[in-house]
């Protein structure tokens, strides 16, 4: 799990942009699911669980079955953010958290 806190400049609105870009389809190769709580790439497997609250997005990056390709989407969204809402951005804190070692069962 990744993950990910989104600061918006003041008065962007970059969270409400971007529901509205993935809804339309400004951006293909984002989408949404689960009334506008999950965000899913359409190549890479995982989805980012996200919140929004005084100016910051909250975000974690979850894979399905293969742990470890958490950042494929990482780099999709901090690569579309980069080229397109880098204007309504302040920053991108990143947390990485150590993957859970998964426990045999006898």
């Amino acid at each position: 799990m990744i993950r990910l806190q989104i600061i918006e400049r003041p008065g962007s609105n970059l969270f409400q942009v971007l529901k509205r870009a993935m809804r339309q389809g400004d951006l293909r190769t984002f989408s949404l699911q689960r009334r506008g709580r999950q965000v899913v790439h359409e190549r890479y497997p995982g989805w980012i669980n996200w919140s929004y609250g005084k100016g910051v997005i909250s975000c974690e990056i979850l894979g399905p079955k293969k742990m470890g390709n958490e950042w494929q989407i990482l780099s999709a969204l901090a690569g579309r953010l980069a080229q397109r809402y880098a204007e309504r951005v302040e920053a991108i804190h990143v947390q990485l958290a150590a993957p859970e070692k998964r426990r045999r069962r006898r």
